[in-house]
């Protein structure tokens, strides 16, 4: 099996970014709805995971797109790396961030292999420590870079990981289908 990740990264979406599939647009989603929002998502996830016969959730509806175990264990993955991101724009000057070599995570840690039970457990947790970090965070215009020509601040951390968690609960909810 190849490992994907050790390609050029893709660009991050802009501060002032508005999806053309959910229509969140960042700039009007301030903390206190993204806060809100964040509270909801491990249920979200919860209730697209749980609605999936057992039998299908590990099934890939092609090889590009991953299963429904693989996007619950990503969205858990994305709340430890936003948690440490945002952790580090709040006491770092201008840190550089690592990426998260997502499809990289999929593979050396064998997602589809999960206890499905167990990530939404963890879940939980790491949301609760995200808004943890967001609760003890001032700084909201600190800033911190992934790649060279990118500069986003920790308010966009914020707005970025709640976008992520939608997304890919859709994600879950057509994956469901597909394989349906």
């Amino acid at each position: 099996m190849s490992v994907p990740g050790s390609g050029e990264l893709p660009p991050l979406a802009g501060e002032d970014h508005v999806c053309a599939s959910c229509a969140m647009s960042y700039a009007d989603t301030d903390l206190e709805a993204a806060v809100a929002a964040l509270r909801s998502v491990p249920a979200e996830v919860r209730t697209a995971a749980l609605a999936v016969p057992e039998a299908h959730r590990r099934v890939r509806p092609d090889p590009a797109t991953w299963s429904v175990v693989e996007y619950a264990c990503h969205v858990r993955d994305v709340f430890a790396t936003f948690t440490t991101r945002l952790h580090r724009t709040s006491t770092e000057d201008e840190p550089a961030l690592d990426p998260m070599f997502a499809d990289l995570r999929a593979v050396r840690f064998r997602y589809n292999d999960a206890d499905l039970e167990v990530v939404l457990t963890e879940l939980d947790t790491y949301v609760a420590g995200f808004l943890d970090e967001i609760a003890a965070t001032t700084g909201w215009d600190r800033t911190a870079t992934r790649r060279a020509d990118e500069q986003r601040t920790a308010r966009w951390l914020v707005r970025q990981a709640l976008h992520e968690a939608r997304h890919h609960t859709r994600d879950i909810t057509a994956v469901a289908e597909a394989v349906a």
